[in-house]
């Protein structure tokens, strides 16, 4: 039992039992579950093999083992964020190998596999088979250059399964800046894809397409079903019985609709769909022929529930998880990702016969006692004339308490996206602060992903505006609220979130001291030098550029660091390419020169984001120390030992 003293110490200064180790010990990170012949599969990301992704199986008998042998990892590579790298079926494993891109066959018991397409400045994803015709469907970028420089080529392409060696794949359709979703109906005669132009992203605008094949498998009169502009389209997906169903956001909110018909198959102020930034996204799926499993996000949480067709009828299944993504089915049976406010995200299996939920592979193997684990509240706050939803964590640890009188720091988390949300499921990154004497308050600003495509276009023309608004009125409505110490206000984020975070620290005085994980500090620089699937998606966000460029200067931070007046620590991979190192240390210099402590941790191997464990470890360790020495209170244990410059201790 656990010792039933509590003892009294400063906020911030609690020892806690979740450590930086339990991130990256024994933890995976999970993706793209699905079930073939009964058996499920899933990826793992292991921190521990420097983010090598591995494809497991567990199969009907409960055996579970890795598809793929090291060192081999499964990973596409497509719109840089990648997804649906792999596809199981009749005992053969086709995948996307991290290193060359290439589409791979493998027999499920086999080691060593094949290539099916030729070497060459490729990437694929989204795999379909065509049994009727012996090939796969798939998206392809095409990086070769051509004459007048521009982007990657995008194409749905057709791959042929019985040639020896990799063939010239055959051309089904191209164009448009962007595809997703090639499907085949079920007797194999129409073809059904997502398409987009630039400057639109996914959640923006999509056009569903449908054709019909000719005896040789090539698309012809395509035609425009559903979609268009301000019309975002997800998931189209057929029926066994040869209808076509997707997710709309035509009446604001991203319900499930069947081709031909104007209803909603469940009409509910809820969201039936995230924003596609990965391919193969999955919110529902046929658990039977005429019964539909599908998630939804409705108060920022996900919930399961189940649509009848012949009858029309719906219903909320009771379930314990309030995060749950990557649903697949077959025949009677499920599997998903998913995670509640006190279990880690797991392989969830899910039988329709008895109705049963079963957890098959957990993202962390930690033995930690739950009552540690302080649990996330739902709230709104205004700010200015809106409202904004947040999820509240308030410090929690059964062994500690903080002298009477005594308010606790709060960090204020922003999301990376910007177009994506935060969930209320069970994240060791949040009850690691949460456990040593920390307030959490996690924002899902305007312009996430949940709450209605209203919510979500606030945004337009906004962000740095908008959403830097939306943190600083959540610390300031804790704080109306005694829940938070005024002068200890902290922020951090990642990326996008990072730019939240630094334009909040910049442009506003609510914060004392902030982290800014791989940050966006020049909004100009990331408008001409990101990648494709991204190129314009400032366009919608700040404006057209070039044409804008002086808001785009107005709104980043790098063009305004003389007002950038309080501590902050930077934390950069020196191998990123989409937020290069010159934008934190251009930041990082101009704090220097102001003798405001700043602390400048880079990773030599790191690229955008942190996959290896040592990286994980000092980014979370080296935070806490910083904060505790601007703040003056004692750590449980030592710090790394960061270097803090302008701080006079």
């Amino acid at each position: 039992m656990r010792d039933s003293t509590v003892t009294e110490a400063p906020y911030g200064s609690w020892k806690s039992p979740i450590s930086a180790d339990h991130l990256v010990a024994g933890s995976v990170r999970l993706g793209e579950a699905s079930v073939a012949d009964g058996s499920l599969y899933w990826l793992e990301s292991r921190p521990a093999e420097k983010g090598r992704s591995v494809l497991v199986e567990s199969s009907a008998s409960g055996e579970r083992r890795d598809v793929t042998p090291a060192p081999l990892s499964v990973r596409a590579k497509a719109h840089e964020y990648g997804g649906a790298s792999y596809l199981v079926s009749d005992g053969v494993v086709y995948f996307v190998l991290a290193d060359d891109q290439r589409i791979y066959r493998m027999g499920l018991h086999e080691q060593t596999p094949e290539p099916l397409t030729p070497e060459g400045p490729f990437r694929h994803a989204d795999l379909h088979l065509d049994r009727r015709r012996n090939r796969m469907l798939c998206v392809q970028e095409d990086y070769s250059p051509c004459a007048d420089g521009g982007e990657a080529r995008a194409r749905i392409i057709a791959i042929e399964l019985t040639s020896s060696e990799p063939a010239t794949p055959k051309v089904l359709a191209e164009g448009a800046d962007f595809y997703s979703n090639p499907a085949l109906s079920p007797d194999g005669n129409r073809l059904t894809f997502l398409r987009w132009y630039h400057p639109d992203m996914p959640w923006d605008a999509t056009q569903l397409c449908l054709a019909e094949l000719d005896a040789s498998g090539s698309p012809v009169a395509v035609e425009v079903v559903a979609g268009g502009e301000g019309e975002s389209i997800f998931q189209p997906q057929w029926s066994p019985a040869g209808e076509l169903f997707f997710v709309s956001d035509r009446s604001n909110w991203w319900n499930l609709y069947r081709l031909g018909e104007e209803k909603p198959l469940w009409q509910r102020k809820a969201e039936f769909a995230t924003p596609q930034w990965v391919f193969g996204m999955s919110t529902y799926g046929f658990i039977t022929s005429d019964q539909i499993l599908c998630t939804f996000t409705e108060d920022g949480r996900w919930k399961l529930g189940m649509i009848d067709l012949n009858s029309g009828s719906h219903e909320v299944i009771d379930q314990p998880y309030c995060d749950i993504e990557s649903v697949r089915c077959e025949s009677h049976k499920a599997v998903m990702i998913a995670a509640a406010g006190e279990r880690f995200p797991a392989v969830v299996s899910f039988d329709d016969h008895s109705g049963k939920f079963q957890q098959v592979a957990s993202s962390n193997s930690a033995d930690l006692p739950q009552d540690i684990f302080s649990m996330a509240q739902a709230i709104e706050f205004p700010a200015g004339d809106r409202t904004v939803h947040a999820f509240y964590y308030p410090p929690h640890n059964p062994g500690f308490k903080a002298p009477q009188g005594d308010k606790p720091p709060l960090i204020v988390l922003s999301h990376g996206g910007p177009t994506g949300a935060t969930s209320a499921g069970l994240n060791l990154k949040i009850q690691y602060w949460t456990s040593r004497g920390f307030a959490i308050l996690d924002v899902n600003y305007s312009g996430s992903t949940g709450y209605g495509r209203a919510y979500r276009d606030r945004l337009r023309d906004n962000w740095g505006v908008m959403d830097v608004e939306d943190v600083c009125a959540g610390a300031e409505y804790l704080v109306s609220r005694g829940l938070a110490d005024p002068e200890r206000l902290l922020i951090k984020g990642g990326s996008a979130g990072g730019y939240t975070v630094l334009a909040a620290l910049t442009f506003h005085k609510t914060f004392r001291a902030g982290a800014s994980h791989y940050g966006i500090g020049d909004l100009s620089t990331l408008a001409r030098d990101t990648h494709k699937f991204e190129s314009r998606y400032l366009d919608r966000l700040v404006g057209p550029w070039p044409e804008a460029e002086e808001i785009y200067r107005d709104r980043s931070p790098i063009h305004h660091v003389e007002e950038l007046d309080c501590p902050v620590i930077f934390f950069q991979g020196m191998e990123d390419k989409v937020v290069p190192p010159n934008q934190a240390e251009a930041m990082v210099k101009a704090l220097r020169q102001q003798g405001i402590p700043v602390a400048y941790v880079t990773f030599p191997d790191e690229g955008h984001g942190f996959r290896g464990a040592d990286s994980i470890k000092m980014a979370l360790e080296g935070e806490l120390e910083f904060y505790s020495r601007i703040f003056r209170f004692p750590l449980a244990e030592p710090g790394p030992g960061i270097t803090i410059d302008n701080l006079d201790e």
